[in-house]
Parts: C-alpha cells; sequence; structure tokens
C-alpha cells in the first residue's frame, strides 16, 4: 500500500512509476519496516512516511537536473539506502555503490539488493578511509549524500570520491542555503564550485535544498581528514 496509495503524488511531479517499479518500492518499504525491528535503519515507518520522505524525497531531487546515463554513483553513509535505492529502482541504468559505516545496515542493503535486483556494490567502511583509497578516490561521476552533517563536512567526505568534472549532490533540509554560505571557503579548497541550488517543499510542506557541487580541481590529497581531526580544525 505504500506506494499505490501515493502513487499520484509522484504523478503529479512528474515521476511516472511502471507497475515493475512500484512492486519493488513496495517490497523495499516492507524489507525496511521487518528489518528496522532487529536494526536501528529509520524512525519513519509509517506508510505516508515512507512514500514522502523516504522514497519521492530520494527520488524527485534526481529530477531537478541532468543526470546523465549510466553514471557511477556512490552513496555516502547511505543508511537505509537513501537517497540512492529508490533512485536506483527508476533509473536502472545508474552504476550504485553504497557505503556505509556499520556493519548490519550494510547487510539490510546487500539483502535489499538481492531481494530487489539493484545491483549495487554494498561497501562497509568509513568515508574518511575509502576516500583515499586508489580504487574510489575520484572515480565516480556522482557523489551523494543524505546525511544529517553539516555541509562543510559533507564536502570533505564526499568530494574526494567524485571525478574532476563531476557533482556531489547533497540533499539538505530548509537550512541548507545557509549551510552552502557558511561551506563555500572549503568547497573551494576540495576543488569543487557550487553550481545550482534548488529550494523545494514535500507534499505535506517539509522544506528542502538541492544543492549541486561541480568537482573543477582535484581534491589536495590530505582529504578526507578522519572525524576527530575535522572536530578540531574545521575548514571554515
Amino acid at each position: 500500500m505504500v506506494i499505490s496509495a501515493y502513487k499520484d503524488i509522484f504523478e503529479d511531479n512528474g515521476i511516472a512509476l511502471t507497475e515493475e517499479q512500484s512492486a519493488r518500492l513496495e517490497k523495499y518499504a516492507d524489507m525496511l519496516v521487518e528489518y528496522n525491528k532487529m536494526v536501528n535503519l529509520t524512525a519513519i515507518t509509517d506508510d505516508e512516511g515512507i512514500a514522502v520522505k523516504h522514497f519521492f524525497d530520494s527520488i524527485f531531487p534526481f529530477t531537478l537536473f541532468d543526470l546523465p546515463d549510466g553514471a557511477k554513483l556512490i552513496d555516502v553513509g547511505t543508511g537505509a539506502g537513501f537517497p540512492s535505492c529508490p533512485l536506483k529502482v527508476c533509473r536502472d541504468d545508474i552504476r550504485l555503490t553504497l557505503l556505509d559505516s556499520l556493519n548490519k545496515r550494510v547487510n539490510f542493503l546487500q539483502s535489499l539488493s538481492d531481494t530487489i535486483a539493484l545491483n549495487a556494490e554494498c561497501v562497509h567502511g568509513r568515508a574518511e578511509e575509502f576516500g583515499k583509497k586508489a580504487e574510489y578516490r575520484e572515480q565516480f561521476d556522482i557523489a551523494t549524500a543524505r546525511a544529517v552533517a553539516n555541509l562543510t563536512d559533507l564536502c570533505e567526505y564526499c568530494l574526494p570520491f567524485v571525478k574532476v568534472g563531476g557533482l556531489f549532490v547533497s540533499l539538505k533540509g530548509s537550512s541548507g542555503s545557509e549551510e552552502l554560505e557558511k561551506a563555500k571557503p572549503a568547497i573551494k579548497l576540495l576543488g569543487g564550485k557550487t553550481e545550482k541550488v534548488v529550494e523545494y517543499t514535500l507534499p505535506g510542506g517539509d522544506g528542502r535544498t538541492l544543492i549541486l557541487i561541480r568537482k573543477l580541481e582535484p581534491t589536495p590529497a590530505k582529504f578526507p581528514r578522519n572525524a576527530g581531526q575535522m572536530k578540531k580544525k574545521p575548514l571554515v
């Protein structure tokens, strides 16, 4: 019922889900609720919340810019798979890597990927470590995060994964534009430049901000630093 009851919300915003896609998202919702009884994945488990605040809010922002066919995308600190797993259901051409620091969540993501055919690479690790590994550093067209960390820290975690010419796609709440002002010096230092900011409202009224940061130059080798270093000496 998660999708069927709220399908109009998607269609009214230009997202036409096929029956197959709807069925895969329904299965995703079922697995999310079931696994959440054992592993803390999300505080949102009601049908409307899953449909709007998880699925719609993961897919809709990626309709606001040109997401290239076959893009190689990494979701950093993905948690229960948001935003990239619902997006992958709608854009099966994406080559998806899911990175999370908690093995229990990665186990859920692997099970999800196998069950609803996401064909995702599910990686257990920390962004500050994998961002320095040659097989991950500057290897992705898109890095994305829908995380609670401030934008300055997110840029340090995510921009090292993005190849020159690629994008960091940050999904923030209503305070995103304020965070961006504070983060601008760090974005430049890390090799990026703000390309687009879109403020929008979810069905139900919650404010959101989409921030696109283009990678113009390689990120200096010392980044990303670990959380302790970042806290001790913020970039801004």
